[in-house]
């Protein structure tokens, strides 16, 4: 039996409207994605986000581009993304700054569960304690008898208030009982010249975007915050060892998208994502930069910030950070 034209007309919008999700999934990305980072150049999220963009643009056969939108303890770049249209063309890559922020600060100005969605973890990291070159301080445990001797005459720098370098800090500091001044910057990056100048007294540093200031002779790395020495750097104490045990942290990173991000387009970007780490010569350039990896789904990673978020709020009442 042939069907009428008017017939033919109304079951054609249906079928449109179904085929639409799909076209609009297969034509993702049409155009330039960007990632904006919440730090300053140089840190380990800015390191770790161009590596991984340069290859995500061969997976999407599209051009990512990494911006830095430092400023106010990251929150600038995190609301800049929350505000930005949920098309899947503006993403975050953050630390556990995304977490921390919003439990430490009074008005963030944004929920992790409730703004974002995961689009997959970019790994974490153990921290470095590092001084100047110069320091007088040859170990850890150098540096705790000095701090201890002179209480808050020391100073420690951070990537700002709620990073993960100011947490990482501020965790062991309580555990090793010390008192230091804490001198907050725009991301780690902005930081190093007057930690390498020795105006700052130290600063806890990533490992992978750590190990070229010890190269080159610019940091004295004294402990790794790892729960037993890294492998690449085995010569390095963990700070366990050094006169505060149990004590380990790593930073964490992640990539989100706002929340209202088509599945179709989030699940395109973590099967991306995915491909990138699954690549040999990536894997073996990230376990070089000290950068474990994990894969996690958009869904296993939303439930790990949400977690993390329990998790900091504990942290801060051990460490006593108050809301500001």
């Amino acid at each position: 039996m042939k069907q009428s034209a008017w017939q033919l007309f109304a079951i054609l919008p249906l079928a449109m409207a179904s085929a639409a999700p799909a076209l609009a999934a297969d034509a993702y990305p049409s155009r330039p994605v960007r990632i904006v980072v919440n730090t300053g150049p140089g840190g380990l999220v800015d390191f770790t986000t161009r590596l991984v963009a340069q290859e995500l643009g061969t997976r999407l056969k599209q051009q990512v581009v990494v911006e830095n939108r430092a400023g106010g303890d990251g929150m600038i770049g995190i609301n800049a993304v929350k505000a930005a249209p949920a098309d899947g063309y503006t993403l975050l890559a953050s630390a556990g700054t995304m977490t921390y922020q919003q439990v430490l600060k009074k008005d963030a100005g944004y929920d992790v569960t409730r703004d974002f969605t995961g689009i997959g973890f970019l790994g974490k990291s153990p921290l470095l304690l590092v001084v100047a070159p110069d320091s007088p301080n040859k170990t850890a445990a150098d540096f705790i008898k000095q701090a201890k001797a002179s209480p808050n005459k020391l100073s420690y720098a951070s990537a700002g208030v709620g990073t993960g370098t100011h947490i990482g800090a501020a965790m062991y500091l309580q555990r090793a009982g010390l008192q230091l001044l804490h001198v907050p910057y725009k991301g780690n990056g902005p930081a190093m010249p007057d930690v390498m100048s020795g105006r700052v007294s130290m600063i806890f540093e990533a490992y992978g975007s750590g190990k070229g200031y010890l190269a080159g002779g610019k940091l004295r790395a004294l402990g790794v915050s790892s729960t037993t020495r890294v492998s690449a750097a085995p010569d390095i104490p963990t700070l366990a060892e050094q006169g505060v045990p149990g004590y380990s942290f790593y930073t964490w990173m992640g990539l989100v998208a706002p929340t209202g991000t088509p599945k179709e387009v989030v699940q395109k970007l973590s099967e991306a994502l995915h491909a990138v780490y699954s690549n040999k010569a990536v894997k073996e350039r990230f376990n070089a930069e000290g950068i474990e990896y994990t894969f996690m789904s958009p869904g296993e990673f939303n439930a790990f910030m949400a977690k993390e978020v329990e998790d900091v709020a504990k942290l801060a009442k051990e460490v006593k950070l108050e809301k500001q």
